[in-house]
């Protein structure tokens, strides 16, 4: 219409200053190269998170790399940018059932601890591999949410929880006197992993029979990594899923993701500022 009739005419037929049409064709021309700047960051953390990350775990992530900025921009930026964060829905679980008389429940929901090696969770998962079922047990410390072992398998036997118990055993400098929690599941009462917990001087806990709550820092591991890193349709390898999986446990999980229980500062990060202030070399 403008390319047709005066500007002064459009202008008066729809009740607008001429000097407002300009001023915004002015602004219009003008190029934000610091919020473009801000929003190839975003997109970016963003593709890092394979899609997952929201604009809470978006701010930390931008904060901790010297940005200041706040939840809303960074909601405006997602929104120019067109990204959705692909975050799961609420999940109920069960209620609380019988505890082993042999191996009582000494977590207890207690999942604040005070320093590195004294609590350890652990639990077992599925995933789809080469058009079939892979089993994946991880060990994670609780002290900040950190994983310190995992073992992927064909097999979801007591061998593949021996697996990842041992690779956080020798990871972490064989460390003596650690709680080990964990479900009931067949894996952690079999004879081999308890053998391997005494061998390694640890105390066995376990939660009550079908409640995730009492080992719900696993599960909250596991949703994270389903819902924001596995591909939707699974793996074509066990190669490609033991590469992919082992980088974002050990390394996206544990040094890049912020973690809500450690204000947003990725577990390993958080423990070596712990270590740090606590004197621990």
């Amino acid at each position: 219409m403008r390319e047709q009739e005066p500007v002064e005419l459009v202008c008066a037929a729809f009740d607008i200053a001429t000097s407002s049409y300009y001023d915004y064709k002015k602004r219009s021309r003008k190029i934000d190269v610091e919020r473009l700047g801000l929003r190839s960051k975003v997109k970016e953390l963003f593709r890092a998170s394979r899609g997952a990350a929201g604009s809470r775990t978006l701010v930390s992530m931008m904060r901790e790399r010297g940005f200041t900025i706040g939840r809303f921009k960074v909601r405006r930026l997602m929104s120019e940018a067109a990204l959705v964060s692909k975050q799961p829905g609420s999940h109920a679980y069960k209620l609380a059932g019988a505890e082993r008389a042999d191996i009582p429940n000494h977590l207890d929901r207690q999942f604040d601890v005070d320093a590195p090696n004294k609590i350890w969770c652990g639990d077992i998962t599925y995933v789809w591999v080469d058009s079939r079922w892979h089993y994946l047990a991880v060990v994670i410390d609780l002290h900040c949410r950190r994983v310190v072992g995992w073992s992927l398998s064909t097999s979801p036997d007591a061998e593949l929880a021996v697996k990842a118990l041992e690779m956080a055993y020798e990871q972490r400098g064989k460390p003596q006197g650690v709680l080990f929690h964990s479900d009931q599941g067949s894996q952690y009462v079999s004879r081999l992993f308890r053998q391997r917990l005494w061998r390694y001087r640890m105390t066995q806990s376990m939660s009550r029979r079908g409640n995730c709550w009492d080992n719900a820092p696993m599960e909250r591991v596991f949703r994270s990594l389903k819902s924001e890193w596995i591909p939707t349709l699974g793996y074509m390898s066990k190669h490609e899923a033991t590469k992919d999986i082992g980088f974002y446990l050990m390394d996206y999980y544990n040094w890049h993701r912020p973690h809500q229980f450690n204000d947003g500062v990725p577990p390993a990060k958080a423990e070596n500022l712990s270590n740090l202030l606590s004197g621990i070399s």
